[in-house]
């Protein structure tokens, strides 16, 4: 394996109070110091205002026109349409009053119509402030507010909410502009609040009406905004400056560079995940660097299929729940296949993996496995995929190992925050060494442990476990109005992410929990719960699982959502017909599962504690409407509580009746 990282630091002992660290490690691309920015980028504005003028006739933003309910082909403007369009919508916004620091916030899906607004922001010395797709009105609400956002750019189909009655702090907004049209119920209900209204047409009309020249930021000013959606509590606002943005940019260059397959202006990107997150907005910026494309889906995540068909992007990002689909699309497509041809499948990824294992690439372990059965894979991704990102949560290692021998692209996953602004720590795509860590310190990151006494994690123990912690130039500056809570996470210029990671000697991270998701059973173990949700999702019948317990208890719940394709198998196997969810109502069904998740603890070696003891079947998904989940799909574990609470308890007086505790 090569040596990716150094150890700029040793670990030390705690004293005086202070807990003990880890050692410190770097990426191998900043062991003499972190690399210098290009002077003529230094901001999120040069990423943009440089590619404009290098690549101007490129292809930079693809959408696709519905019609007649149906999607058509993918449209572009290019580097040069799309810059002038920037211009017109920045000089409109200073007649309407912005001025240099003043918040615009931008709510809705990903189109290209949202690109032209952040970088309008950027032009224009202005500060983004995306709203969550997501989100309800509550928190866009709270951000207008908080944020103290003058001016609103919203998708049509959520103009509904931003007027709504509810939305209270709407009326403090000076100007809204929609991404398209506006109709005349809209114009009065803007008017009624005393808000004008404006189409997006009006907008570039009065921008060439009225232009202004751009007011380039400096480097310290604050570029964005960027409310991350906690699993309690209100939204916090991060901010983020357009150092921190460029540095990102110019960190995955010298990453990226290192490896044989170049990035070029003939990639392309399909942008699915949020833009109001960081990690598609930091890959969208990287692509314009550039000169690349990014075509935007059709905003419906179940045409997404359509959509990588149409585009055939180069480069897909997604989250570990749109691979584990990926998965189990491909094993699905397998168990119709006749024995011999799964056998052959079956041997062909054991040639390839092993081929892998010893140091050979995606490309070189096995051309003809990939030709005889993999190339299908690939297909499912569009047929050009080169680079696979997953990211928001730590993939499976099964799943991780699948893709990279079957998709025929590299596959990379990382670790990061809004608040490391994109990954603080990155994969190789082909060391298959890494497969389930989240690989080591990105260009412009340091990364340490550090010592977390009341859970019994120790960075000098072996293994090196604790609270992960970063250093480095993307970091954020603040939570916004927050200076205690920045005060908290902000120890010594080291940010307190809150997960939980081990390291390997060589500087290699994986993540374990969330510091604030272990607890204490009233015996006096602590639970990791996050570690016990992912073992226990290694059944087939699990699609989905919330792991419960408390220091007054002894023993773990679990709500369970069963993977519908597995329930239905085995009540064909049982001689039941019902429907699925009334299947998940069947007493034997909960047994089964029951008995599956003691298998699993057997076969991993849990502790006994960690069993479960009983579980709740939910037919639904832990989804975003009943408030279960954020919308980075996290779970809000105090709001699953509240809803599940009068089953769970019903649920411990039944174990303790029938003394399974």
């Amino acid at each position: 394996m090569a040596n990716h990282t150094v150890k700029v630091e040793s670990g030390r002992a705690g004293e005086d109070g202070k807990p003990s660290v880890g050692p410190v490690y770097r990426n191998s691309l900043a062991k003499n110091g972190f690399p210098p920015l290009d002077p003529d980028m230094t901001t999120s504005w040069d990423v943009f205002r440089v590619a404009a003028e290098k690549y101007p006739n490129n292809r930079m933003l693809g959408w696709r026109e519905i019609k007649n309910g149906k999607a058509g082909p993918y449209l572009w403007k290019t580097y040069k349409e799309v810059y002038e369009e920037v211009l017109q919508v920045g000089s409109a916004l200073c007649h309407l009053g912005a001025k240099p620091g003043s918040r615009i916030g931008i709510y809705g899906a990903n189109c290209p119509q949202w690109i032209v607004v952040m970088e309008a922001c950027n032009g224009y010395s202005l500060i983004c402030v995306p709203l969550y797709d997501t989100l309800g009105s509550g928190a866009i609400d709270y951000i207008l507010k908080h944020a103290d956002i003058d001016f609103v750019f919203v998708q049509d189909k959520k103009m509904k909410e931003i007027l709504s009655s509810s939305c209270e702090s709407a009326r403090l907004i000076k100007s809204i502009v929609s991404f398209s049209s506006t109709t005349g119920e809209q114009n009065d209900a803007a008017a009624d609040i005393g808000i004008k209204l404006y189409s997006w047409n009006e907008t570039l009309r009065m921008g060439k009406e009225y232009p202004s020249e751009p007011l380039p930021p400096q480097p310290h000013n604050i570029c964005t905004i960027m409310y991350t959606s906690g699993t309690s509590g209100n939204p916090k606002g991060v901010v983020l400056t357009h150092e921190s943005h460029a540095t990102y940019v110019k960190g995955a260059d010298l990453f990226l560079n290192e490896f044989e397959d170049k990035m070029t202006t003939d990639d392309v990107y399909l942008s699915f995940l949020p833009l109001a997150h960081i990690l598609d907005r930091m890959i969208e910026e990287y692509f314009f660097h550039n000169g690349a494309s990014v075509g935007y889906y059709q905003g419906d995540i179940h045409a997404l299929r359509d959509d990588l068909m149409e585009l055939k992007p180069t480069l897909f990002a997604g989250v570990p729940r749109v691979f584990e689909r990926v998965h189990e699309g491909v094993l699905k497509a397998l168990s119709e296949l006749r024995p011999l041809r799964r056998m052959i499948f079956n041997a062909l990824y054991k040639h390839k993996l092993r081929w892998m294992r010893l140091g050979y690439s995606h490309k070189t372990a096995s051309p003809f496995a990939d030709m005889l059965a993999f190339r299908k894979v690939k297909a499912r991704l569009g047929g050009r995929v080169r680079l696979i990102i997953s990211g928001g949560a730590p993939l499976n290692p099964e799943i991780e190992e699948f893709l990279r021998v079957t998709s025929c692209a590299y596959l990379t996953q990382g670790y990061g925050l809004t608040e490391t602004c994109g990954l603080s720590t990155v994969g190789f795509p082909d060391d298959m060494s890494l497969v389930g860590t989240v690989g080591v310190a990105s260009t412009y990151s340091e990364v340490r442990l550090e010592e977390a006494p009341e859970l019994g994690y120790d960075p000098l123990g072996t293994p090196s476990r604790g609270e992960i912690c970063v250093r480095g130039k993307t970091l954020f500056s603040e939570y916004y109005k927050n200076p205690e809570l920045t005060k908290e996470v902000m120890v010594d210029g080291w940010f307190h992410t809150g997960d939980i990671g081990e390291m390997r000697p060589d500087g290699v991270l994986k993540i374990i929990d969330r510091k604030k998701n272990i607890f204490k059973l009233s015996q006096g173990e602590y639970v990791a719960v996050e570690y016990l949700e992912k073992i226990y999702k290694i059944s087939p019948i699990v699609e989905d699982i919330w792991v419960y317990g408390d220091s007054f208890r002894s023993m773990l719940v679990a709500v369970v959502t069963p993977h519908e394709d597995s329930a239905k198998r085995w009540a064909e196997q049982n001689g039941h017909k019902e429907s699925f969810c009334d299947l998940c109502k069947l007493e034997v069904l909960n047994k089964f599962i029951l008995q599956e998740l003691k298998t699993v603890a057997e076969n991993n070696k849990l502790r006994g504690f960690e069993y479960i003891k009983g579980i709740l079947v939910d037919p639904l998904p832990f989804d975003i409407e009943r408030d279960l989940v954020t919308p980075t799909m996290k779970k809000k574990r105090a709001q699953m509580l509240k809803f599940y609470q009068s089953e769970i308890d019903k649920l411990y007086h039944n174990i303790l009746a029938e003394g399974r505790a």
